[in-house]
């Protein structure tokens, strides 16, 4: 089971934050009473969802206990729920099931995305946000590091190159099971500082799988390669600062 770091995922927080909030205004609903947050992390976006709809039972849930001890910690008036997606059913009928940032880390999308539209009674939205960058360098050079030396036997049954399918596959998908179906994905130029930046981002998140497979000895070689394989591909601007361009593809589904 992958160990998610908090702090780690929260260094680059307003980069991860931008796109839910983006997620979140799109909503079309005025005043839903069951909102769930799945894959709420440390419930950085489900604050932001109950400032909104303050009256509403918000619940956010996430696989990871260190996520939820720091969410519990810091927002006691949301419901926190430990849940994996994968079985996950609601305590009551959603009106909205949101999810940022995380259904890409769950296979077997043409069976997962059906059962969560199940979910919803009419009226119903199923808003997602996933990563679609895995092409890029920031990525590419994650899987050519994780093909090379020793490590690459234990290393690849965790290889998954297109974890996020293109937006044709989620609009066939979908389009049968709901009234309303939008579909749409944002590029974001993410303005990073910091030595090693794109390190350092990716280590929040798709690395975590990776580092907790090696050992600590392992996890610092790979860290070092990768950190000199990405490099290039990233340069430093004059100002200081590196520039990630991210591209996430956006849900937007009403029953």
């Amino acid at each position: 089971m992958t160990t998610w770091n908090p702090t780690q995922y929260l260094r680059f927080g307003n980069q991860r934050l931008r796109p839910a909030l983006d997620l979140l205004a799109h909503v079309p609903l005025d005043a839903p009473t069951n909102v769930y947050d799945l894959g709420c992390g440390p419930g950085t976006a489900t604050v932001h969802i109950k400032a909104r709809w303050p009256e509403a039972n918000v619940t956010g849930v996430d696989g990871s206990e260190p996520m939820l001890d720091r969410a519990r910690e810091e927002h006691a008036d949301i419901n926190w729920q430990h849940g994996d997606l994968c079985e996950w059913q609601p305590d009551a009928t959603p009106d909205l099931l949101y999810s940022n940032a995380t259904l890409h880390w769950l296979g077997d999308h043409e069976t997962l995305f059906p059962r969560l539209a199940g979910l919803l009674d009419e009226g119903g939205v199923l808003a997602v946000q996933m990563p679609r960058n895995f092409g890029e360098p920031s990525h590419t050079t994650i899987f050519d590091t994780m093909r090379a030396h020793d490590w690459r036997d234990r290393l690849m049954p965790l290889l998954n190159e297109v974890p996020t399918q293109p937006p044709t596959f989620y609009y066939d998908l979908l389009r049968p099971l709901f009234t309303t179906l939008d579909v749409w994905e944002t590029q974001y130029y993410q303005v990073m500082e910091g030595e090693h930046p794109i390190v350092e981002f990716t280590k929040g998140s798709f690395l975590r799988p990776i580092l907790d497979t090696l050992n600590e000895e392992e996890g610092a070689a790979f860290l070092q390669e990768y950190a000199e394989r990405v490099g290039p591909s990233y340069p430093r601007r004059p100002d200081g600062t590196t520039l990630l361009p991210f591209r996430r593809l956006f849900l937007m589904a009403t029953k």
